[in-house]
């Protein structure tokens, strides 16, 4: 990795870099994707794609479109030598629902400028960092300054349910990056890693009866109280202990419920969906195991009842690109020359990172925006932090595949 990137640029570039970036036109790129609905599901994303496809095509890029799935094309757009280094920018440009519009203050796809936030679903998570991505490949490209490597830059579908377009650019693409820079909400600070997932689904069994004679059964959502009150006790304060330099501590929360026949039935099913996310150290299997260990011994003495405890098949553990590699390097130079944070931290959420850092590829986190204002009503985006964001994408590309310092 450090030896496909020697990270440095010359001071004359980045300024170059740097004049190539127009604040105004990158906020109306942010504005015009925002107002391009790309709600998942059904996560159709054509008509965001098309407006990142433009000042791509514009710039000089060479472009394509891979759709993995009906109205869910990948934006592939790649600049400079084949022969030198290889550096993917990636971000998605899916966004959730909505939920109820009455929530919200402004339209959620008018992209309405206040008090230096763009307003809108997909504003932070994940349109700022597309935007961000976007207009740094193009001011690269237009600066004018000599490549000895190869950006590509890819904006994907399918994030917020499957991962299914970042997981085809990796099989279809033939991208092959030295290095992938993933835009997510870290409020322009570099993460070398996300946390894992180890969730799990919890079943506990009991046995009908007519809820007049409640004895005759027994009770499986009662017994699911057993088995919460003892991951409570016995696994929750483990995780808070477990702890990275870089990651916030491990956690579990029970997200998910169902059970009951009818309101006078005794239940004999009840499962919860356990959201357990693991820092890197931990296995998933091993975490797995430890739920299963606690949920058994919690209705061991419960008459009629017995418990499951199975791993979601979308597991994966927590990832963590080298601290000292080219790509940690590079965005923190990046940051420096800014005036921006130079702290190395993690990120919590699942991002499409995993799949590049599964596939082997070093992958680094990093965007504008809060990542506790994904997923809400007036979702927002700070219109500084976008511009950042991209000049700091930007001179991180020149020292990864300019000319060199």
């Amino acid at each position: 990795m450090d030896a496909a990137f020697p990270v440095g640029f010359r001071e004359d570039d980045a300024r170059a870099v740097l004049a190539a970036i127009d604040p105004d036109e990158t906020i109306a790129f942010l504005r015009d994707l925002v107002r391009a609905p790309s709600v998942n599901p059904p996560g159709d994303v054509s008509e965001a794609a098309a407006v990142c496809e433009r000042p791509l095509r514009e710039a000089g890029f060479a472009v394509r479109i891979l759709e993995h799935a009906p109205g869910m094309p990948n934006v592939v757009a790649e600049i400079g030598p084949e022969d030198g280094p290889r550096l993917c920018f990636n971000a998605h440009l899916d966004v959730v629902p909505i939920g109820d519009e009455a929530a919200w203050t402004y339209p959620p796809f008018g992209a309405e400028v206040a008090d230096g936030r763009v307003y809108g679903r997909g504003a932070g998570d994940d349109k700022a960092s597309v935007t961000a991505q976007v207009m740094a490949g193009v001011a690269l490209a237009r600066s004018g300054v000599p490549l000895r490597g190869r950006l590509a830059v890819t904006e994907v579908a399918d994030e917020e349910t499957s991962g299914g377009g970042a997981l085809h650019v990796i099989a279809a693409a033939d991208v092959r990056p030295d290095g992938v820079i993933v835009g997510e909400q870290t409020l322009n600070r570099a993460a070398i890693g996300e946390k894992g997932n180890a969730g799990v689904e919890v079943v506990v069994s009991g046995r009908t009866a007519h809820g007049a004679l409640p004895w005759e059964g027994a009770n499986a959502i009662e017994g699911m109280a057993h088995v919460i009150v003892a991951l409570r006790e016995r696994v929750y304060p483990r995780l808070a202990e477990r702890t990275h330099p870089y990651f916030l501590p491990s956690s579990a929360s029970v997200n998910m419920v169902e059970g009951g026949v009818k309101a006078n039935v005794v239940p004999d099913r009840c499962a919860v969906f356990i959201d357990r996310r693991t820092i890197p150290g931990e296995d998933p299997a091993a975490a797995t195991a430890e739920m299963r260990a606690v949920a058994e011994a919690a209705v061991a003495n419960l008459p009629g009842i017995s418990v499951e405890v199975e791993q979601s098949p979308h597991a994966l553990p927590a990832t963590m690109s080298d601290p000292n590699g080219a790509l940690a390097r590079a965005m923190l130079a990046a940051n420096a020359h800014l005036g921006l944070s130079t702290e190395l931290t993690g990120f919590s959420m699942a991002t499409d990172g995993r799949h590049f850092a599964a596939a082997g590829y070093p992958t680094l986190i990093y965007g504008p925006g809060d990542p506790r204002l994904a997923h809400v009503p007036d979702e927002w985006v700070g219109i500084d932090e976008v511009v950042e964001a991209t000049r700091a994408y930007a001179l991180a590309a020149l020292a990864l595949v300019g000319r060199g310092g």
